[in-house]
């Protein structure tokens, strides 16, 4: 029996023998699927607890997350390679992807923005705020690239031995869409030690609350992009958060980010 997979540099169909073999890689449908098939109200409530929640199942195979991983050595992929010491953003590197995204890359951003675009409205009502995102993803894109925000801000990391991340947040323009995913590729205490997910809320009228999350490999983590609403005795007020990685131990630690507004 002969299954058709998604080579991950190119986009193209790629035949594979049996259905089941190792390694291979499911169409974008199947990445759909996945993502539809997370609970996303349990993801939801614990957005609005704590800013930052992980989905129940895998988003991509063991296999996926190797392929995916192995693409940070295709230069020709991304639009630009960023040394974090160099910038003081702390210590490691990572590489935006040019807007020729890899199918499975870009299947999992399709997939992801009309799950995560509730929450999104939801917020923005909460916080007196406009919500300025269409059904289509297609749509609010075309609507930062008008905007001069027409450069892709998907990102591959790779931190080593002593590599961390600063607290910051991902906000390229005017233009922001309130959250975004970030999905291990490596297995948390079996390929490295340390580097877990920061996440800092800076409370209305209170001390910052810090977040710790170990991020799983193939699990999506999703996450604020800039604020979200908190509850107050006035109502709801906007609880800026930051997000950071701690020091990597040992070992290698590679993500993908997926941000759902484009850089300027």
């Amino acid at each position: 029996m002969t299954t058709s997979s998604t080579d991950l540099a190119t986009g193209t169909a790629t035949g594979r023998t049996g259905a089941g073999s190792p390694g291979a890689l499911p169409v974008p449908g199947k990445i759909g699927e996945r993502v539809d098939s997370c609970d996303w109200k349990a993801l939801a409530a614990e957005l609005d607890a704590h800013g930052c929640a992980s989905t129940d199942r895998p988003l991509l195979t063991p296999d996926e997350c190797a392929e995916i991983a192995g693409l940070y050595e295709r230069a020709e992929l991304f639009r630009t390679t960023v040394d974090m010491a160099r910038h003081r953003f702390g210590s490691g590197q990572y590489r935006y992807f040019t807007h020729d995204l890899p199918e499975p890359v870009a299947a999992l951003r399709a997939a992801l923005y009309p799950r995560l675009l509730p929450v999104a409205r939801d917020w923005a009502a909460r916080l007196g705020r406009p919500a300025p995102w269409p059904d289509d993803l297609g749509e609010w894109l075309e609507l930062c690239h008008t905007a001069g925000q027409d450069r892709s801000a998907q990102i591959l990391l790779s931190y080593g031995e002593g590599d961390w991340n600063a607290l910051h947040r991902d906000v390229f323009g005017d233009l922001v869409f309130p959250l975004q995913v970030v999905i291990g590729l490596d297995a948390h205490g079996s390929d490295y030690t340390g580097g877990e997910f920061l996440l800092v809320e800076q409370r209305p009228r209170a001390q910052s609350r810090g977040t710790t999350s170990v991020l799983q490999k193939g699990h999506g983590l999703v996450f604020t992009t800039r604020d979200r609403p908190v509850a107050t005795k006035r109502g709801w007020s906007a609880g800026a958060v930051r997000h950071g990685v701690s020091t990597v131990r040992g070992g290698r630690r590679r993500a993908l980010g997926l941000v759902f507004h484009d850089a300027s």
